[in-house]
């Protein structure tokens, strides 16, 4: 008679935090160290988690594919969203929605206002494009550059720039993250937009004031126009600039 088969359980705490860490220092092992494609040590990782799935917790093949399965049809969603968000914000950009944005943005620059300025200009963009990143690398960058101009510490105004493109990009409805996050809780995109509104507007509030407050201390700065002016005209040149 073949041997009767032992019942699958569930993993303990322990021997899923082994699962995660080995799995987490393949993947790390070969992108950092060994500095290949993702791909490869995703697929050792793979293996490893499945062959404790089968041999360590006694789950059929079966049934650990049905929960993979499961799991990219979790992801499906969101996966799909963020294929039209590229599309959209490559437009946007093409099109000079997001310079237009920007464009516009530095005319309201002011040594007194400029890091009250720089939250609400990184927080914007980064609210139009879902990109955090993004809106770093490029506005948040010219920003620091004005900053250097009247004074204000690098850090500082890095800082700024960084709190707004978070921001921006954790309440946009375009970002990847906010769509993954809800995909796989299994809700809504405006519904877990409207849950972070409680904590989120609160702190936003406060670095507001914060950013407001600290920004009168350089009121005394002179604006390098030209840098902006500078900024400005590169971003005519390339885009079509219009309301």
């Amino acid at each position: 008679m073949p041997e009767a088969e032992v019942p699958s359980r569930k993993p303990t705490l322990f021997e899923a935090i082994v699962a995660i860490a080995a799995a987490a220092l393949c993947i790390g092992i070969g992108v950092l160290v060994l500095e290949v494609d993702v791909h490869v040590p995703l697929v050792f990782a793979t293996a490893f988690v499945c062959l404790m799935g089968r041999y360590l917790l006694h789950f059929q093949w079966k049934d650990m594919e049905d929960g993979i399965f499961r799991g990219i049809l979790a992801g499906l969603q969101a996966v799909l969203i963020l294929m039209i968000v590229g599309m959209i914000i490559g437009s946007w950009i093409q099109g000079g929605v997001v310079p237009t944005l920007i464009y516009y943005g530095l005319s309201l620059l002011s040594p007194a206002i400029f890091l009250l300025a720089t939250l609400l200009i990184c927080s914007i963009v980064s609210l139009a494009t879902g990109t955090s990143w993004g809106t770093s690398g490029t506005v948040g960058l010219a920003l620091i550059g004005i900053a250097a101009g009247l004074g204000v510490p690098a850090p500082l105004a890095a800082g700024v720039v960084i709190s707004g493109a978070y921001f921006g990009d954790k309440m946009s409805p375009l970002s990847d993250t906010t769509n993954l996050a809800p995909a796989v809780a299994g809700t809504t995109l405006f519904s877990h937009i409207r849950a972070m509104i409680s904590t989120t507007m609160i702190t936003y509030a406060i670095v507001t004031i914060i950013t407001l407050v600290i920004g009168f201390k350089f009121a005394g700065g002179t604006l390098d126009v030209s840098r902006i002016q500078a900024f400005q005209k590169l971003l005519a040149t390339e885009f079509h600039i219009s309301p």
